[in-house]
């Protein structure tokens, strides 16, 4: 039987907001995503991993389990929500108007000084770092992923296996590793820079097929050529097909493709091209469904984050559910050089509809483009 346990347990109730809207990130951004019609989601994904949780815990030897956390929307409403019993919740930091970074970092604080277990967190990479700021490596730390970015090595790849996973630590059937806590600069992300940054060593709990990886920045000496190969691939394809609407993913892979076919393509956006034309650039979801609307033929054109292999679900929030179903999952194209895939064994999709997610990786197996008129099965795990 498992000792007493202590479970640390906030939300970041903004995380993820800025996605949906193109913002790439809501860090400062909180009234400019709500005036695009931004709505918070964290409190969903953390509802989906606590009431997975406690549907574990009904079925598990039972050991005596303490939760400390914020008030309101911090965390306290969702545990009891939730049906986390209310004698085990411990309130340990009072939110008192619109909660900000120093709120977590003083929840942290006094999770420190009662020394709990482990902590767990409902938000994205600027969450884990104010987290780890206070922390450091001293207590094991657990991400329900939400933001718009989490390149850091702390989340699970969805809120259902992040329960699983919280339930094996707490019962001692998993130990911490140490991880890396990353973050991009948002300006320089919305300005479409890519500056990644190492800002903390955390522990985490070790579970690899629950747990991803930190993003690796992946490219070989013989990329350059491979990339143009799979944009002659996809422009010949194309070529012979009814004229379509194409949106063009997120990332360097992407843009290489974009850069080939003459188009001006934004690094970090969703961008649409139609018979060669850039019709649009940086998208929201919004603006998506809208071309959605005039184009019946359509294509998605996406490359999985390196390493982690996240093909939806980071950092492409505007490619929501109601998105890909408008596009069809048929109509998606993955494409990856052979050096990243060296480096990303599995695929995966975390749109927040598992349903969605379910159809998206298939059979286990989805074909991705490697090259010109080069195809090869990459597994897929959810």
């Amino acid at each position: 039987m498992c000792d007493k346990k202590c479970v640390g347990f906030l939300i970041n109730p903004i995380a993820g907001m800025g996605g949906r809207v193109g913002l790439k990130g809501t860090d400062g951004m909180e009234n400019q995503a709500r005036a695009l019609g931004a709505r918070p989601a964290a409190h969903l994904r953390a509802m989906d991993a606590l009431c997975r949780f406690v549907q574990l815990m009904s079925h598990a030897t039972a050991f005596p389990l303490r939760w400390l956390t914020c008030s309101g929307e911090m965390g306290e409403a969702v545990l009891k929500t939730a049906g986390i019993p209310m004698n085990v919740i411990e309130i340990v930091h009072i939110v008192t108007g619109q909660s900000t970074a120093e709120d977590t970092r003083r929840a942290v604080s006094s999770f420190m000084a009662q020394k709990v277990d482990l902590i767990v967190f409902c938000g994205g990479d600027g969450t884990a770092r104010d987290i780890c700021s206070v922390a450091g490596n001293g207590v094991p730390i657990l991400g329900i992923p939400s933001g718009v970015k989490m390149f850091s090595g702390v989340f699970a790849i969805n809120p259902v296996r992040c329960a699983e996973t919280m339930l094996a630590f707490l019962q001692d059937r998993l130990t911490a590793v140490q991880t890396e806590v990353l973050d991009l600069d948002e300006a320089s992300y919305r300005a479409g820079e890519w500056k990644v940054k190492l800002y903390h060593a955390a522990l985490t709990p070790f579970e690899p097929r629950y747990m991803q990886s930190s993003k690796a920045l992946i490219e070989d000496v013989d990329d350059t050529a491979v990339r143009a190969g799979i944009a002659d691939y996809l422009l010949e394809q194309f070529q012979h097909e009814t004229p379509a609407l194409v949106f063009l993913g997120a990332g360097s892979t992407v843009k290489s493709v974009g850069d080939r076919w003459g188009i001006d393509k934004t690094l970090l956006g969703v961008d649409a091209v139609v018979n060669g034309e850039c019709i649009g650039s940086d998208l929201n979801e919004q603006q998506i469904l809208e071309l959605l609307g005039r184009f019946k033929a359509r294509k998605l054109i996406l490359s999985p984050i390196g390493a982690q292999g996240f093909v939806l679900g980071r950092g492409n929030s505007q490619l929501s559910p109601a998105v890909i179903r408008e596009i069809g999952c048929n109509n998606i194209i993955v494409i990856a050089t052979p050096a990243k895939l060296a480096k990303t064994p599995v695929l995966r999709f975390d749109t927040g509809d598992a349903m969605l997610d379910r159809e998206l990786a298939d059979d286990g197996y989805i074909r991705v483009v490697t090259g010109y008129r080069r195809r090869t099965l990459v597994k897929t795990m959810l």
